[in-house]
């Protein structure tokens, strides 16, 4: 009789991770409370700069972006970004394959060091360079006898960025590549393929997106980057001036049109970095999801 006794078991039912156990009230109300809040502390302002930059008029406004100092504040913050991007997705790249490619004394030394930039004051960023480079600095009588400036120049406004941008490209990658691990080049390179062409052809395509969304942030906060600039400038009218700075002397010459006119063109170059990092974060989602939905 024993021998026609079947056992059966029946897997434990699977949670459904689509629901919560939250009343509809509480759902609504919480959602309520962060467009609410979304709304009254990001989107009201942001329609308030965009209402006064053209409160008195399109002429104005006009008037206001294409004045020869704000032509030059826009170049000046554009040209910064250009070469401040770059440089930081290099050395993102390079710091992001070290760390999570190679085992080696001070790893986690090298961690804190990139994400220092987060840690200290923008304004601190800028006295650094100060105390390196001005008359009275490490370097500053050798600059001075070779006729190099550095500080209230463009070499300083770009060193100043870079500095408190440096973490943004490497702190995007760093996870992404752990979590991916080294089978991959591994696989590669037991195949054949040189160091060059496993970073080309395997690293690279897996981490694009997260590469991108780095830039991204890296690039609107070079834009928007105030304190570390103001340090390092001189608020030169036409020269130094970035466009953070530009809107700062307009609105304490009382010059609020102009002020907010070339804040609303910061404020399309931040709308322009929000859609173009919600497409990649839906492109990178899209990649992830295996053919026929993930079923």
């Amino acid at each position: 009789m024993a021998g026609n006794v079947s056992l059966q078991y029946s897997s434990p039912p699977v949670p459904n991770t689509n629901q919560t156990s939250e009343s509809r009230f509480v759902r609504w109300g919480l959602i309520t409370v962060s467009l609410g809040f979304l709304f009254l502390f990001l989107v009201l302002p942001l329609l308030a700069i965009f209402v006064k930059a053209f409160e008195k008029g399109s002429a104005v406004f006009f008037a206001a972006i294409s004045h020869p100092d704000a032509l030059s504040a826009i170049k000046l913050t554009l040209l910064v970004t250009l070469i401040v991007v770059p440089l930081n997705a290099i050395f993102g790249i390079a710091a992001a394959w070290l760390v999570t490619k190679f085992e080696f004394r001070g790893k986690s030394i090298l961690i804190t060091v990139i994400d220092l930039p987060f840690a200290i004051s923008p304004v601190i960023a800028g006295l650094v360079f100060v105390l390196l480079f001005s008359s009275h600095g490490l370097f500053g009588p050798w600059l001075l006898d070779h006729n190099i400036r550095i500080l209230f120049a463009v070499p300083g406004i770009v060193l100043a960025t870079l500095l408190v941008t440096l973490p943004f490209v490497a702190r995007e990658l760093i996870p992404l590549m752990q979590a991916q691990g080294t089978a991959d080049e591994e696989a590669s390179v037991t195949l054949g393929a040189s160091g060059w062409k496993t970073f080309l052809f395997v690293t690279l395509p897996n981490i694009k997106w997260g590469l991108l969304y780095g830039i991204i942030l890296c690039s609107a906060r070079a834009i928007g980057e105030f304190g570390a600039v103001s340090v390092v400038s001189g608020h030169i009218r036409g020269l130094t001036n970035t466009m953070p700075l530009h809107i700062e002397i307009l609105y304490n010459e009382y010059q609020f049109s102009a002020a907010f006119a070339v804040a609303s063109i910061m404020s399309f170059f931040a709308i322009i970095t929000l859609v173009v990092k919600n497409f990649i974060e839906w492109k990178a989602k899209k990649s992830f999801i295996p053919e026929g939905g993930g079923s």
